[in-house]
């Protein structure tokens, strides 16, 4: 039975971007690899796939890990697409987003790409935007500090536990959305709120 869908977590590759925040949708595909039974499959040096069976979720999907790093994810994302036959609506995309704070996640499919390198190699190389995504929310950097260098930051110490409870709301997401659908999974990725209270 061909898989049936296709999520992709993106990050840069190798150790000194581990801990990023960039690297947010790495963080989930690992957990979500975790949570079930996975097989490694073979795509060369473009990135790190396999085949996953979930829980209470039909049939397999595949979990991708781009490693041409982000401004070129597309390319290991189109290709897995079209080797396996899965068209773009078959793809969900998990990725960090400087337009929630960190601590909510959101699901949508298709719309803006909001300046995010990955998702913009990802629309160029498919042709289309029109891809669901799990939107990871990172906050916006402090005071006059620049994106780039804040996405290649750690977490900090006292952001981690929120990390932690994002990622596993993230990994109950994907299943409710593999199993029931977007608009659940919308709904409950929606309602969660692991937000850090602010300071004072």
């Amino acid at each position: 039975m061909p898989p049936r869908a296709l999520i992709a977590g993106l990050g840069n590759p190798g150790p000194k971007y581990q801990g990023n925040r960039h690297n947010f949708g790495f963080h989930v595909a690992d957990a979500l690899l975790a949570a079930g039974s996975a097989r490694g499959l073979s795509m060369g040096k473009e990135g790190d796939l396999s085949a996953l069976r979930l829980p209470g979720v039909e049939g397999e999907v595949l979990v991708l890990k781009p490693m041409t790093f982000m401004n070129l994810s597309g390319r290991a994302v189109a290709h897995a697409l079209r080797y396996y036959r899965l068209a773009p609506a078959d793809l969900l995309v998990l990725h960090d987003e400087l337009d929630l704070p960190l601590g909510r996640l959101r699901m949508k499919f298709g719309g803006g790409l909001a300046g995010h390198n990955g998702l913009k190699s990802i629309a160029q190389e498919t042709g289309t935007q029109d891809f669901a995504r799990l939107r990871l929310g990172i906050g916006r950097p402090p005071g006059r500090m620049d994106v780039a260098a804040f996405v290649l930051q750690d977490f900090r110490g006292e952001e981690r536990p929120a990390e932690e409870k994002v990622v596993a709301a993230a990994v109950a997401a994907v299943r409710l959305y593999l199993a029931q659908g977007l608009e659940t999974a919308q709904r409950e990725a929606g309602a969660f709120n692991a937000e850090l209270p602010k300071a004072e």
